[in-house]
């Protein structure tokens, strides 16, 4: 199959848009704890989801698996489960930060982390980095982090301007220094699914061997990170589920007082409840479907899907925080600061994509001739 990095930066756009609107279900849900509504949406995300499109798209998926060395599918659980770590702390960014400035923070670091350290950790930085394809990947990541380092400035300005009983009108449990602290955590760790994807290239390829269409490659490995991810998320979830007594609101016990506003009494409605958190874990799955087929569309440099989903994401998030008047009250030069930084992010997939498309041709081909044949998913399979 040959490589088609626009129909990949399309693919990646899909993906960032999934993953920017899939907290919006959570603010709908009704008397349950974090912690609940977390993990009940996790299940949909980290199990349900990922094994009903591998048995859909990719029959074999089972087979794939039992064929892997253990050696691999160990070290792709094991970054599932650190990234694990990272997804837990960046739901806690989005109840202290909001969606723009959460979202801007953790993702930059975790763009930067995760684009960069696989070719630096194989080796094959310093070939990216002398061929003229690669020399434009790596300048998209670096617009990529401009526009990543505008939206912070907008959130820090916003900061300054809003009063503390703003900030809380559209992020009722506002705190820049929490926030701050668990955004660059969640940042860090986040990028752990980047490496969970490198580590799981050779179960992509038996997927391809076994007869999966190139394009679904990547669900087996989506299985085996998510489970790493979700195991961390339930061993915290039921930690935090005893400490606070709220494991019997999964059953309509024990639930959180009624919101302001709400009729005073009124019992959570679980039907509606599940239905946001599988709907919110559904929408949050997608973002990894994209994005496992943007990465085999993207060619010689598919390192470069890990900046191009960030930046998506962090333009839809901002978008999203626009529409939810999460920077109402501000100035105009700090909105217009935020509309920078979308366009910035934007022009950096932009020019990932030139990037692509130049090392997928042919006279860029002898740089990559040395590379050990299993340091990618091939694409002529």
């Amino acid at each position: 199959m040959e490589a088609n990095p626009a129909l990949g930066v399309v693919l990646h756009a899909i993906g960032g848009l999934a993953s920017a609107s899939f907290y919006i279900p959570y603010k709908r849900v009704r008397r349950w704890s974090w912690e609940t509504y977390w993990l009940t949406g996790g299940f949909f995300a980290w199990v349900v989801a990922p094994w009903v499109l591998l048995f859909l798209l990719a029959p074999k998926g089972l087979e794939v698996l039992a064929q892997t060395p253990a050696k691999t599918l160990l070290w792709t659980y094991f970054f599932g489960a650190l990234w694990g770590i990272g997804g837990l702390t960046f739901g806690l960014t989005m109840r202290y930060l909001g969606i723009a400035l959460g979202y801007a923070i953790a993702l930059g670091l975790c763009a930067l982390f995760g684009t960069l350290v696989p070719p630096v950790f194989k080796g094959e930085f310093g070939q990216i980095a002398h061929s003229f394809g690669g020399q434009i990947e790596l300048a998209g990541v670096l617009v990529c982090l401009v526009g990543i380092a505008g939206s912070g400035l907008a959130g820090i300005s916003k900061e300054r301007e809003l009063s503390p009983e703003k900030k809380k009108e559209s992020v009722r449990e506002f705190n820049l220094v929490k926030g701050l602290l668990v955004a660059v955590f969640a940042g860090v760790m986040s990028a752990c699914m980047n490496f969970g994807f490198e580590a799981g290239k050779p179960i992509a390829k038996l997927a391809v061997h076994n007869g999966a269409e190139e394009l679904w490659q990547n669900l087996p490995v989506l299985v085996v990170v998510l489970a790493g991810g979700f195991t961390t998320n339930l061993i915290w979830c039921i930690i935090l589920n005893i400490r606070n007594k709220s494991g019997g609101q999964y059953v309509g016990r024990g639930c959180l007082p009624a919101s302001p506003g709400e009729p005073g009494g009124t019992p959570a409605t679980l039907v509606v409840n599940y239905v946001l958190c599988a709907l919110a874990g559904t929408t949050w799955y997608m973002q990894f479907f994209f994005y496992g087929m943007g990465t085999t569309q993207m060619g010689e440099y598919d390192f470069s899907s890990w900046t191009i989903h960030m930046a998506f994401i962090i333009a839809f998030s901002n978008l999203w925080g626009l529409l939810g008047r999460e920077w109402h009250g501000t100035s105009r030069g700090t909105r217009n600061t935020v509309f920078a930084g979308i366009v910035v992010l934007l022009l950096s997939t932009a020019v990932v994509g030139v990037g692509n498309f130049i090392a997928s041709a042919p006279t860029e081909a002898p740089a990559r001739e040395n590379a050990p044949p299993g340091d990618r998913v091939p694409t002529d399979m």
